[in-house]
């Protein structure tokens, strides 16, 4: 298309598969441990919704390495949301804390994307009247940049450098039907506004 019309973006790319996500996924599990020394009072908390998915595989390759069940569970942080009065109503996601709780554990939350921080700061608002952790960490599948809060990730599966224009999407298997994370362009609009 033209100028005068806007432009239709190029299709998005793969930048990890299937098979990168598992890889980066055993790599951070296997950092966890090490970090944790042993990783006997983590406690995963994915945030919705596909951070709960990631959350999950993680406690599976967690067990596989430790040889124990690994706490899991979600953390809803909608109404911790900064920008819940700028749209349209959001429905209420789950929070699901494990049977032994946070209190005095090592929370490690989990998101596909780390991008401007400030879910990840209502994650924090969320934990925080959840209980009391020993610690907090956070491992993301994908850091691509571009932060408004003093918010980095400890265990990152890919750092994906990125320009405003672009868009991450990471589709997982359980909500998508197929691995993978894609990198495209956000469209732009037409010439004079319209």
């Amino acid at each position: 298309m033209d100028s005068q019309h806007g432009t239709t973006p190029a299709p998005p790319r793969p930048v990890l598969e299937a098979p990168d996500i598992q890889r980066v996924l055993t790599r951070i599990a296997h950092e966890i441990v090490e970090r944790a020394k042993g990783a006997d009072d983590v406690v995963l908390l994915g945030i919705p919704t596909r951070g709960v998915f990631l959350a999950r595989r993680l406690a599976d390759k967690l067990q596989d390495i430790t040889g124990r069940k690994q706490a899991v569970g979600s953390l809803d942080i909608t109404m911790y949301r900064d920008d819940l009065r700028l749209g349209p109503a959001r429905t209420l996601g789950h929070t699901d804390i494990p049977a032994a709780g946070v209190d005095g554990r090592l929370v490690v939350l989990v998101d596909d994307v780390l991008f401007s921080g400030r879910t990840i700061r209502a994650a924090l608002d969320a934990l925080g009247d959840i209980g009391r952790p020993r610690a907090v960490q956070l491992a993301v599948l994908v850091d691509r940049g571009h932060r408004e809060l003093p918010i980095r990730a400890d265990y990152v599966g890919k750092n994906l450098p990125t320009s405003l224009r672009e868009t991450v999407k990471v589709l997982l298997t359980e909500e998508d039907g197929r691995d993978a994370v894609l990198l495209g362009e956000k469209a732009t609009a037409p010439a004079g506004g319209q």
